[in-house]
């Protein structure tokens, strides 16, 4: 177990100073989260070295997360990442997959380290009903994926639980066996509620956690945010 130098730092909705040099932009649209508790020594293992689960009143969560994301053209992603902190006290996202219907992206961005997989997507709206579709090309297996309808609600400022989930505002990543960090700060996020309408799901069961067999603890969606990557440094 990695011991903490420092306490995990606060967590605020409201983003920090952008880094600089920041040379990558992004623009996200019509985000939905969906999260559920987990036993944080579920997580551990699946973790870079250097970081332990995140927890808010104990639990650690597993997030499924939908979006269209603008950078070098449009494409459609969903993720599935759970919450990470240094021993630096730094509060992170660690991505254990990454469905993206670009190909380019996905070469470009699996170089990198980041576990990108090619899928067929697809996001439709009905008034507010969104409807997210997923169906994996490569690497195997394929057809894996994951089916999201939701209906957007009203507003909300967000709560404490709400924003652990969602201000996260760094990504803690392995790179052949070394640890990386790389800020990313956004506008705060427009949270919306949601309810959840239909959900098949395959994705979270393949990264080794256990499928979820209850319903989500937290159902959020949001607009849109633009921020921009920072560039990634040695934990």
């Amino acid at each position: 177990m990695v011991m903490h130098a420092a306490d995990p730092e606060s967590i605020n909705a409201d983003p920090p100073p952008q880094p600089w040099p920041a040379p990558l932009g992004v623009a996200l649209t019509d985000t939905t989260f969906l999260h559920w508790p987990a036993d944080p020594a579920l997580v551990r293992p699946l973790l870079p070295p250097g970081t332990e689960p995140d927890t808010h009143d104990g639990d650690t969560y597993i997030g499924l997360i939908a979006f269209r994301l603008r950078c070098f053209g449009e494409f459609l992603e969903t993720n599935v990442r759970v919450y990470s902190v240094d021993d630096r006290g730094r509060r992170g996202t660690v991505f254990l997959t990454m469905e993206a219907d670009r190909l380019p992206w996905v070469l470009a961005a699996r170089s990198c380290g980041l576990p990108y997989a090619w899928s067929r997507m697809h996001l439709t709206r009905d008034a507010h009903v969104l409807d997210y579709g997923s169906a994996r090309r490569r690497p195997a297996p394929p057809g894996l994926g994951t089916r999201i309808r939701i209906r957007v609600g009203q507003p909300i400022d967000g709560n404490p639980l709400e924003h652990f989930l969602t201000a996260r505002w760094r990504l803690h990543l392995s790179v052949l066996g070394r640890t990386i960090t790389a800020p990313l700060v956004h506008d705060r996020w427009p949270l919306h509620t949601a309810e959840l309408i239909d959900l098949d799901d395959g994705l979270i069961a393949a990264t080794g956690l256990p499928a979820p067999t209850t319903a989500p603890a937290s159902v959020l969606h949001a607009p849109a945010v633009h921020g921009r990557f920072g560039l990634p440094q040695p934990l």
